[in-house]
């Protein structure tokens, strides 16, 4: 089992503020579409391919490998990836909550397995020391906030409809 979690200040000093709402419209676009969000050439596909009042599915290839996920949102709280195809098994969250200081803060968390591996061998093992690695979910965590301040600047940031996954 693969469990990582990582933590970040959604306006560290320095940086452009985000509000709750437009770190939210960053998360269910990427969510929406990857390819935004990831390096160059990473994800070469990703689309939206159901929808429904709880959720939506996304397929998508990510380093070379093709995954279907399942999606489930919280507005402005939680964006859930559940992991249904794929090299991996369990699930991805990223959570906007305020710490005990008001502070707007972002987490990653996982809980995965790899499919048709040995549950803490040698793979899963690999994967978890990548994890908690600098170029694992916190630079991830850290991009996505860049990204999200990026298309902010360029009028590209739109707010997604909250009432329900099935209703952007």
């Amino acid at each position: 089992m693969i469990y990582s979690t990582a933590t970040v200040l959604v306006n560290p000093p320095g940086e452009i503020k985000l509000s709750r709402a437009q770190a939210w419209a960053g998360l269910v676009m990427k969510a929406q579409d990857a390819r935004l969000f990831l390096p160059e050439g990473l994800c070469t596909r990703c689309e939206v391919t159901e929808e429904s009042e709880t959720h939506f599915v996304r397929e998508a290839t990510i380093g070379g490998q093709d995954l279907r996920e399942i999606i489930t949102l919280e507005p402005k709280r939680k964006v859930t990836f559940f992991q249904a195809t794929g090299p991996r098994e369990g699930a991805i969250v990223n959570e906007i909550f305020e710490d005990a200081d008001g502070t707007l803060m972002l987490r990653f968390y996982c809980y995965l397995g790899l499919r048709d591996k040995e549950p803490d061998g040698p793979e899963e093992q690999a994967e978890q020391m990548q994890f908690n690695s600098e170029r694992g979910y916190m630079a991830a965590l850290l991009s996505t906030l860049k990204r999200t301040r990026e298309l902010l600047a360029e009028g590209r940031l739109h707010s997604p409809r909250e009432a329900t996954a099935g209703s952007f």
